[in-house]
């Protein structure tokens, strides 16, 4: 129940808005990619998880 509070609040929704616009800008870039695809992950991969 407290989790949905603080999922409601205008502070958290700014946050995570400010979060997926920083990874978004970092994945059109494909900055640090390569460290995950070195370990096994596919490209597809973020693109499924992003959400806009």
């Amino acid at each position: 129940m407290s989790s949905t509070f603080m999922g409601n609040s205008t502070s958290i929704q700014e946050m995570f808005r400010r979060v997926s616009e920083q990874f978004t800008m970092m994945f059109r870039r494909k900055a640090f990619l390569h460290w995950y695809s070195g370990e096994g992950m596919d490209e597809v991969e973020f693109t499924e998880v992003k959400v806009t």
